[in-house]
């Protein structure tokens, strides 16, 4: 939208000048997202009886049944970026589909958990995948497959599906591209540009991660479940409030 090169000074130089505007206060820094913190929260306590109260409301609030219950396929939805992980994971929460993220290739371990979880399913596994159109980006979608179904056994039906980025959309969409990266020994057999799964407008991604994910979802049974769950939701919070007059008599 505002003329940058891609090229990998050209990056350097905007996260330089984004650092600066958040020092000097001309962009807030909860605007920008930083997945580079770890945290681990350690035990606590409650105030008062009536903090754990609330905080009971609040589970009850939050009550759903599993979303993908009387679903004839299990979905994992994988990003090769970690920071669009969060994103991707606004889109498909409310299929009940969880997201992954390694942040480029794959270890040998996490295939391995791949192909337990997909083994432990009594359901086929759809494993969907976005990613960068260019060399690195094909093959860790291709890598992490291919490793995954090295770990099963024939029996475990276990599907792979690019959701993006593709060639196709790339020019279906006139997405901006860039001369494969020279540093990317992969780039030898590559023909034609590159671009970055980032480079997807937000609103086309979400429709592309949708179609992908409703391809294999029952929508009138995963409205069911969320309708069944709405109502035992009632019921527990009625239930909470009986409760919690009882302990305040």
């Amino acid at each position: 939208a505002y003329g940058y090169d891609k090229t990998e000074k050209a990056y350097s130089r905007l996260c330089e000048h984004l650092v600066r505007a958040r020092r000097a206060g001309m962009i807030r820094f909860q605007d920008i997202r930083d997945d580079g913190t770890a945290e681990h929260l350690a035990g606590s306590g409650w105030n008062s009886p009536a903090e754990f109260w609330d905080a009971l409301f609040e589970a009850g609030d939050d009550y759903e049944r599993p979303t993908r219950e009387g679903q004839d396929f299990r979905i994992e939805l994988w990003s090769e970026a970690g920071g669009m992980a969060p994103t991707l994971a606004r889109v498909a929460r409310p299929y009940g589909v969880p997201v992954y993220s390694t942040g480029g290739f794959s270890s040998v371990t996490v295939t391995f958990e791949i192909a337990q979880r997909a083994r432990r399913s009594r359901l086929p596994t759809i494993f969907l995948h976005v990613g960068d159109y260019d060399p690195s980006g094909e093959s860790i979608f291709n890598a992490m497959a291919e490793d995954a179904m090295a770990f099963l056994p024939f029996s475990t039906e276990f599907t792979p599906v690019r959701v993006a980025l593709t060639e196709a959309q790339v020019e279906e969409h006139g997405l901006e591209t860039a001369p494969p990266k020279a540093s990317d020994s992969r780039s030898v057999n590559w023909i034609g540009e590159t671009c970055q799964a980032e480079a997807i407008p937000p609103d086309l991604l979400a429709r592309l991660v949708d179609d992908a994910i409703e391809e294999y979802t029952d929508m009138a049974q995963l409205r069911e479940v969320e309708e069944r769950g709405a109502e035992e939701r009632a019921e527990i919070v009625e239930k909470l409030e009986e409760l919690r007059g009882q302990s305040e008599e």
